[in-house]
């Protein structure tokens, strides 16, 4: 997943009842009591004119770089590869399947071209397609939705629970039906999804569940990397995520079956160990070509090594951030089930409350956080605002496939609507890129001292329309 869906101005784009949220926002932590009820920006040491005012930002160094290269370590398997002349599919893919799967713990690990056909040749090899249904949430990339459709079946919306940006296990099975095939648990910005109740779901009913993992490299549950609990978990080596190799992307599981005839189908159906067929009759099964090259493979062995610390890092600064800004009023962190070991961060989100800020729109704080010098975003559009679902109904095959009653946009999305997911989309999420994480305790120090001298100017902002 890449994150063309939101509409920062950089590269792309709940159990709280509304009416108590601004009464919560505004208790504040009992280290914050302690100091004479002294204002929250003043604890965190903010003064000045906002600098989208006119005034000093807070922060004017830099951020890290990302994807980082260092080409004294990371060069010499990449122009191995180059000088070579085996530039397709070879050994090298296979080392960096097997280091991949080391690294997560799962028995097998196949590599496509991105994280995309990850999940298009995973369902395809479970069987997925005209007249099935498949349980997702709306909070995620279109690629989990587009692959659902480019198999032919139905996606079906779960809303969201807003607290942890997760699809809410509680409303599952109110969306299950004699046609439901599979649920796709989808781990957003690198936070665990709620694993244990999924899995019971999905065992009661004899569901697939295929972990769409592209965004929680290292991410654990319950003490399992994701990706590893469902029957099959799908990754992303986009060049934004925590394991950058520009575009590539990999299926897990711990089933040779499976696993071998993915492999069968991402290489024209040709034969390949369990997935067999007889010798020299050349494709068994209809199959497409995404398998991925020997130096995005390179790459990928080039920087894993960076991975573990570099999460490790990412969650302590998260952290450390997260118990900061809790205790400005208005700015509500992420919240994680309590199996929830850790988390990749592939986003830092929180949420944002207006009223604790006079009323000051989500759009304004953004632009006057980025006046700061903190790069931020607002995150994802409702998928309900695009037009990819409505077209895929609207297409030849899906209307060969189903009948004009099933193909109803209007009744499916009438049956799809998810408000606690327009509430994130629309007016609350908040997001921090995961290159952010990798910096300092003074950094994230920065970033929270900024949206405190916000909060402290937040009146007059307001009154100028800023």
């Amino acid at each position: 997943m890449n994150h063309t869906q939101r509409n920062n101005s950089e590269a792309r784009r709940s159990f709280l009842k509304s009416a108590g949220v601004f009464a919560a926002g505004m208790m504040l932590s009992p280290s914050l009591s302690a100091a004479n009820n002294s204002h929250p920006s003043t604890a965190l040491g903010v003064s000045g004119k906002p600098a989208i005012m006119g005034g000093s930002p807070v922060r004017t160094a830099g951020w890290p770089k990302w994807p980082i290269w260092n080409p004294a370590t990371d060069e010499k398997r990449v122009t191995e590869v180059l000088r070579s002349g085996v530039w397709s599919r070879a050994n090298v893919a296979t080392e960096f399947e097997t280091a991949w799967a080391k690294a997560l713990g799962v028995k097998r690990s196949l590599t496509v071209v991105n994280g995309t056909n990850a999940l298009i040749v995973a369902l395809n090899q479970f069987d997925i397609g005209a007249g099935d249904e498949v349980i997702v949430p709306p909070y995620t990339f279109i690629a989990t939705i587009s692959a659902v459709l480019l198999n032919g079946a139905i996606p079906v919306f779960v809303d969201v629970d807003r607290e942890t940006f997760q699809m809410d296990p509680d409303k599952i099975e109110a969306k299950i039906t004699p046609r439901t095939k599979a649920i796709i648990p989808v781990h957003i910005l690198g936070l665990p999804c709620d694993m244990d109740r999924i899995m019971a779901i999905a065992k009661k009913h004899k569901l697939v569940v295929l972990e769409d993992a592209c965004q929680a490299h290292l991410a654990e549950y319950d003490g399992k990397k994701l990706g590893t609990i469902g029957d099959a978990g799908c990754f992303s080596f986009q060049n934004s995520k925590n394991l950058p190799i520009g575009e590539a992307g990999a299926i897990v599981s711990n089933s040779d079956v499976f696993i071998d005839k993915c492999f069968s189908y991402q290489q024209y159906g040709y034969p390949f160990g369990t997935a067999s067929g007889g010798i020299g009759i050349g494709s068994t099964v209809l199959g497409t070509k995404v398998r991925t090259s020997e130096y995005a493979s390179a790459i990928g062995l080039s920087l894993l090594p960076r991975l573990e610390q570099e999460t490790a890092t990412r969650n302590e600064n998260a952290a450390y951030l997260k118990s900061k800004i809790e205790k400005i009023p208005g700015i509500i962190p992420y919240k994680l089930y309590p199996k929830a070991n850790r988390c990749a961060f592939h986003l830092f989100p929180f949420r944002y409350q207006k009223q604790a800020f006079k009323g000051l729109s989500r759009d304004a704080f953004l632009k006057a956080l980025r006046a700061e010098g903190v790069p931020c975003s607002s995150g994802y559009t409702p998928l309900m605002d695009m037009s990819f679902i409505k077209q895929a109904f609207e297409s030849k095959n899906f209307k060969k496939m189903y009948s004009a009653q099933e193909l109803d946009y209007n009744k499916w999305a009438a049956q799809n609507k998810c408000p606690n997911n327009d509430i994130l989309c629309n007016e609350e999420a908040v997001w921090l890129y995961q290159y952010m994480l990798l910096g300092t305790k003074t950094d994230m120090d920065d970033i929270a001292n900024a949206i405190a001298k916000i909060h402290k100017n937040a009146d007059q902002l307001s009154k100028a329309g800023k």
